[in-house]
C-alpha cells in the first residue's frame, strides 16, 4: 500500500515538473521572439581605449549590433566612414564613434588634428604648484594668472588674462638649469585663439604665470578686477614727525649782592648770592 503511495506521488512530481519545465520554455521562447523582432543595426565602436590624437584605422576599430529605433546622432555605421581620420578626444572602449569626435580627413593625426579652425595650441612651462599638483590633465579647464611689475608705480600686479581655456596636452620636456645641467619640466598646452595666444606669450615671458583649475561644467566668466600688492600687504605709514622741544628760557639769577667790611684800617668788599 505504501509503495503505491509512493508510485503516485512520484508519478505525480514528474507531471508537475514537465508542466513547469514546458512553462519555462515557451517563457524562453516568447522573450526571444520578442528580441528578434527588435531591428539592430551595425554601427562603429572602438576596439580598445584610444588617446586623442589617435589615426584610426580597421586594427582599432570593431562593429556591435545597435537598436535601429534608437539611433545616436553622428554614428558611423561602417569603418571605412571612421578609417584615416584622427580623433578630437579620447574614447573609451567600446564607446560609440560619432562624427564629432573625428578630425576631418585631411587634418592628419597628432595634437595637431585636435585644433579646431582658427585656433591655436601653445605650450607654456609649470612647476608642480603652477600645474595645480598635476590635476591639470587633457581635457580640463583653467584660468590663466599673472604677476608683474607695474610700470612707474614699484609694486606688482596679478590679473587674470584668460578664462575658460582647454587644455589640450600635459606633458613633460628635458631642459637646462642655470648650471647647464639637464632638469624635468612639465609643460601643459592650453587651446587658444591668435590674440590670447599673443597675450599668454607676454605673459610667460614678462611675468610669472599662475593656473587656476576649473570645474569642467562651469564656462561663466568672472572677469576678477586685477590686485594690486599694495591692496593685499598695505603699505609702511611715515612715522609721525616729532614736534622740536623748545626748552623754556631760563630766568637770569638776582644779582648778587655785596656787603663792605671795615676792619681797622682795612676795607673789604665782600659779595653774597642772592637767594
Amino acid at each position: 500500500m505504501n509503495r503505491n503511495r509512493m508510485l503516485i506521488g512520484l508519478a505525480i512530481a514528474l507531471v508537475v515538473a514537465f508542466l513547469l519545465s514546458a512553462y519555462v520554455y515557451r517563457q524562453f521562447q516568447t522573450m526571444a521572439s520578442v528580441r528578434a523582432a527588435v531591428p539592430t543595426q551595425q554601427i562603429v565602436v572602438a576596439a580598445t581605449a584610444l588617446p586623442l590624437g589617435t589615426m584610426l584605422d580597421a586594427s582599432k576599430l570593431r562593429m556591435i549590433s545597435w537598436p535601429a529605433t534608437d539611433p545616436v546622432a553622428g554614428m558611423c555605421t561602417r569603418i571605412a566612414d571612421c578609417s584615416n581620420r584622427a580623433l578630437i578626444i579620447s574614447v573609451a572602449a567600446n564607446e560609440p564613434i560619432l562624427e564629432s569626435k573625428l578630425a576631418p580627413r585631411e587634418a592628419g593625426a597628432g595634437l595637431s588634428a585636435t585644433i579646431p579652425a582658427g585656433m591655436r595650441a601653445m605650450s607654456v612651462a609649470v612647476n608642480e604648484v603652477v600645474g595645480v599638483a598635476g590635476f591639470v590633465t587633457p581635457g580640463t579647464k583653467v584660468d590663466v594668472l599673472v604677476t608683474g611689475a607695474v610700470s612707474g608705480s614699484g609694486q606688482n600686479m596679478t590679473q587674470t588674462i584668460l578664462e575658460n581655456v582647454k587644455v589640450l596636452a600635459a606633458g613633460h620636456q628635458v631642459q637646462q638649469d642655470r648650471d647647464g645641467k639637464p632638469e624635468t619640466v612639465s609643460v601643459i598646452t592650453l587651446l587658444v585663439s591668435p590674440d590670447d595666444a599673443d597675450r599668454l606669450a607676454m605673459a610667460s615671458t614678462q611675468g610669472k604665470i599662475q593656473l587656476a583649475l576649473r570645474n569642467g561644467a562651469d564656462s561663466d566668466t568672472a572677469s576678477p578686477a586685477p590686485v594690486l600688492q599694495s591692496s593685499m600687504f598695505g603699505t609702511l605709514a611715515p612715522a609721525p614727525a616729532q614736534a622740536a622741544r623748545h626748552s623754556e628760557p631760563k630766568a637770569a639769577p638776582p644779582a648778587p649782592y655785596t656787603v663792605e667790611v671795615l676792619a681797622g684800617d682795612k676795607r673789604e668788599t665782600k659779595s653774597f648770592t642772592n637767594p
